[in-house]
């Protein structure tokens, strides 16, 4: 049986502005994460290890400079300027990894490539769930790891002291994944659902670690955040063409303008609280019985 662990880490998020922890590794990767990423993969000096949709490089960074002699890091990311980012990290902090920009469904690797491969908060954004986990599982090793950590955003908690809060909340959850649907149709879920796509493609699960991603506000949010939220909203209105959804941006605009008025006023008393959940599946790929 799959073992299970809880965290708790208090990060940068907003159920406000997305239904999903968009740029989740570079908002709340820190030592603590990185400590766990090396206990999980247990890298050895010549390891191949594989991250797939590796952003601007922070995991090729932080795993690079724990030392261990000749150890091979790469990393893929669907979009073209994070790859060319991660380059530049990599090499502004003398780390040596090789970066490509592909899809994380059509890996361009030969077969059983890798002693370990791992992906954070990427398969929220693929269609394709299980086609992505099938490649993971094809470029790694027998008996290596396979690492996913993706959130739950289907079950994420929202507290206000305002009555504003309650609605402003609800019309964001309505607005974001209405647009998140016409796009690429994710699965909002998909955290606690790995390891059962592990299974279906040779991945035998071995652990599951929760991490509570939370913030917590006391006292009212000055103005810079009700603008940078207005922004975002604005922004994703001005993107979409369904008229429906503009008329719900156009309501949700008014909601949230009036939850920025209520919690002005209530001052020291307002008090805002939202978390959402990751779960991290460990997994080993099994052996291939022989013919």
């Amino acid at each position: 049986m799959p073992t299970l662990r809880e965290d708790r880490l208090s990060r940068d998020i907003d159920a406000l502005i997305s239904s999903t922890l968009k740029h989740l590794r570079e908002r709340w990767w820190n030592a603590e994460f990185t400590e766990f990423l090396r206990e999980t993969l247990q890298p050895h000096a010549g390891d191949r290890i594989l991250d797939v949709g590796c952003g601007v490089g922070t995991a090729e960074v932080t795993l690079g400079q724990l030392g261990i002699s000749q150890l091979k890091l790469f990393g893929v990311d669907l979009i073209s300027t994070r790859v060319r980012q991660a380059v530049e990290a990599s090499r502004k902090h003398n780390v040596r990894a090789g970066f490509v920009a592909a899809d994380a469904r059509t890996l361009p690797f030969m077969d059983e490539a890798f002693d370990s491969t791992f992906c954070v908060a990427v398969l929220q954004h693929v269609r394709d769930v299980s086609g992505a986990v099938q490649e993971f599982a094809r470029v790694t090793k027998p008996g290596g790891r396979v690492l996913v950590v993706e959130p739950d955003n289907a079950a994420r908690y929202w507290y206000s002291s305002t009555s504003a809060g309650a609605d402003a909340f609800e019309l964001a959850t309505r607005f974001f994944r209405a647009i998140e649907t016409l796009g690429d149709g994710m699965d909002l879920a998909v955290g606690p659902r790995i390891s059962e796509v592990f299974t279906r493609h040779g991945i035998e699960a071995t652990a599951i670690r929760l991490f509570l991603v939370s913030r917590v506000r006391l006292g009212a949010p000055p103005p810079a955040v009700w603008h940078a939220r207005l922004e975002i909203v604005e922004g994703a209105i001005d993107r979409v063409q369904d008229e429906s959804l503009r008329r719900m941006g156009a309501d949700y605009l008014r909601v949230l303008d009036r939850y920025a008025k209520e919690a002005t006023a209530a001052g020291p008393r307002f008090v805002e609280i939202q978390s959402t959940t990751l779960f991290a599946t460990v997994g080993k790929k099994t052996p291939t019985e022989p013919a």
